[in-house]
């Protein structure tokens, strides 16, 4: 059975730059609303990954969170997030996502549910890496992507949020804003709110734009004499005069 895409703030895990215990963050980042995490840490032995990926599934199941890990073997679990290089096609898991940067990319996607659309801004993680897209590029990419779409590098304030949900995006991976946050709490929260802000505004101008009556080639609202219902219907005309009793 396959699952609901990720949306509002994904979390990326990275433990070294984290500023404290990575399970700490990831519980701290839950308690300010996240509730999707991807687990990244690949130079890990596979014993001790898979032991982190159960103490954050722990985590993320009193709020009925998901844990993503990144690669083809899920750990123990059954959602994983692939890079654009491979595997093709992609295991036949519950949720599946890949990373992708460019038309090219998308259109290799087949079985898929998500994917990641990078670098939107220059990001400190992976100095040098674009060029970026930023919001003009994103809204470009996801007007081609089959399946919905994270904006992902260099996402790391509200302002940066609320951009990209307007250009589209289901959401926005968020590493270093997180990672590095004295309060990993009160960013989650902050971006959180942004997420659900933006998406409000953005339902609120697609209902209006849906709603909105053309002003051109209608018809005159306001009947014009001789031809309102009234008229037409002979109701409102002048009646021949009744006889009284009297005039009888």
């Amino acid at each position: 059975m396959t699952g609901p895409a990720p949306s509002g703030v994904v979390l990326l895990t990275d433990r070294s730059v984290a500023s404290g215990g990575l399970a700490g963050i990831v519980a701290a980042a839950v308690a300010g609303g996240v509730r999707w995490v991807v687990l990244r840490e690949k130079d890990l032995p596979r014993a001790e990954r898979a032991a982190l990926a159960a103490d954050l599934r722990a985590i993320l199941a009193d709020v009925g969170g998901t844990l993503i890990v990144a690669g083809p073997d899920p750990l123990g679990g059954d959602a994983v997030h692939l890079p654009a290089a491979g595997p093709y096609p992609p295991p036949p898991h519950r949720l599946v996502g890949r990373s992708c940067h460019n038309g090219t990319e998308l259109n290799r996607l087949t079985t898929e549910h998500y994917a990641t659309l990078s670098p939107i801004w220059p990001t400190s993680t992976k100095p040098g890496y674009g060029p970026s897209l930023e919001a003009t590029g994103l809204r470009k990419l996801i007007d081609v992507s089959p399946v919905p779409a994270l904006a992902l590098g260099g996402v790391e304030t509200p302002e940066q949020v609320s951009a990209c949900v307007q250009a589209g995006a289901a959401g926005v991976a968020v590493l270093g804003a997180l990672m590095r946050a004295k309060d990993p709490t009160e960013t989650a929260h902050q971006l959180m709110s942004a997420f659900a802000e933006a998406v409000t505004q953005k339902l609120v101008k697609s209902r209006h734009q849906r709603t909105e009556v053309p002003r051109s080639g209608l018809r005159p609202t306001v009947p014009t004499q001789g031809s309102s219902l009234t008229a037409r219907s002979g109701h409102g005309r002048p009646q021949p005069s009744t006889a009284t009793t009297e005039e009888r």
